[in-house]
């Protein structure tokens, strides 16, 4: 019988709010999945604010070894693109907001970058990544490539972990940062005053300022296909290498699938708990409670959650002999963790 694994990145909340986002949150069925397990493991996370538990997990799935995410490759195979045996980046053109006392990088999903805007900045940059002896490449609006051979040992920062945060935490770190730095700074004067940025900032839109690198080193291609649902245009990119695809419920998906779900970045990066609660019920209407379903029924022999917060990893797993402990009573707790 066939089992399935959810990736729920952002699933566990901060522990100061998580006991009021608990009692408001109505999701039955991950109750029963967290209560009535057949094992569970806690993971401190990764020891560093650049990367978040739920990417070293999905890297470690994919084959690599490394200490940093390492998903270009990949999310390149997706878009049809070659990355040969270069050290390849993926890029995302970003918004950097100056605060009072720093700066900080938004969340990249809220860009909301058109294709003709995007292409025009990228075609712009493109020389000058040239005449540093870099490669850049198209994948979409949202999602570039930087190929980068003499940047190897780059220590980059995920653009989820950077998000809202002051950003000289996260910049670019080791012996390439300079000519990192040398070049973002060239990018944004030639941005400054593109027409894409004008016409954007003439619609209410912030303007594109910088360029975030991560996601380099290795070559892993997916060793199990991934898929994706409620995903970034990369991570769907990502999926299709691996040989898995988007999918939009527990109806779409295949025997024996790692799927993951994100659903819940967008708000928990933005604190935005409301939101969450929102999506965290409609990842119980369209896969909770399909797949415990399915558990009881034998369609699934086993399911297994991958839950994940800032500096957190809990991986469940629940069978159907599991989920007859009826003396465990069904709740939330193991969100409060």
């Amino acid at each position: 019988m066939s089992h399935t694994t959810l990736v729920l990145p952002f699933s566990l909340p901060p522990k100061e709010i998580a006991p009021d986002l608990a009692r408001h949150l109505k999701a039955p069925a991950l109750a029963g999945l967290l209560s009535r397990t057949a094992s569970e493991q806690a993971t401190p996370g990764p020891g560093t604010v650049r990367q978040l538990p739920h990417e070293l997990w999905l890297s470690r799935v994919l084959g690599s070894g490394g200490e940093a995410p390492s998903f270009a490759h990949a999310a390149m195979h997706g878009y049809g693109l070659d990355p040969a045996d270069g050290l390849w980046f993926i890029v995302h053109p970003a918004h950097i907001e100056i605060a009072r006392s720093h700066l900080l990088l938004n969340d990249v999903r809220k860009l909301a970058l058109s294709e003709e805007h995007s292409r025009a900045l990228f075609e712009t940059a493109r020389p000058y990544f040239e005449e540093s002896g870099l490669t850049l490449a198209y994948g979409d609006a949202a999602t570039w490539f930087l190929r980068a051979d003499d940047w190897r040992g780059l220590d980059t920062a995920s653009p989820d972990a950077a998000a809202g945060l002051d950003i000289s935490f996260f910049m670019p770190a080791g012996e390439a940062a300079k000519r990192f730095r040398k070049l973002q700074n060239e990018i944004q004067m030639l941005w400054h005053d593109h027409p894409a940025n004008a016409a954007r900032e003439a619609a209410g839109q912030t303007p594109v300022n910088a360029f975030w690198p991560w996601g380099g080193g290795g070559d892993a291609v997916g060793v199990v296909p991934v898929h994706a649902c409620a995903a970034q245009p990369w991570l769907d990119a990502l999926s299709a290498g691996t040989g898995g695809g988007k999918v939009d419920s527990a109806g779409d998906c295949p025997a024996d699938a790692i799927v993951y779900c994100d659903h819940l970045s967008a708000a928990a990066i933005a604190g935005d708990w409301s939101a969450w609660i929102i999506a965290m019920e409609e990842l119980e209407r369209d896969w909770f409670a399909p797949t415990l379903a399915a558990l009881r029924s034998g369609g699934l022999s086993r399911i297994t959650l991958v839950l994940s917060g800032r500096d957190q990893l809990l991986e469940t797993i629940t069978t159907r002999f599991a989920q007859r402990k009826f003396w465990r009573r069904a709740t939330l707790d193991r969100l409060l963790k």
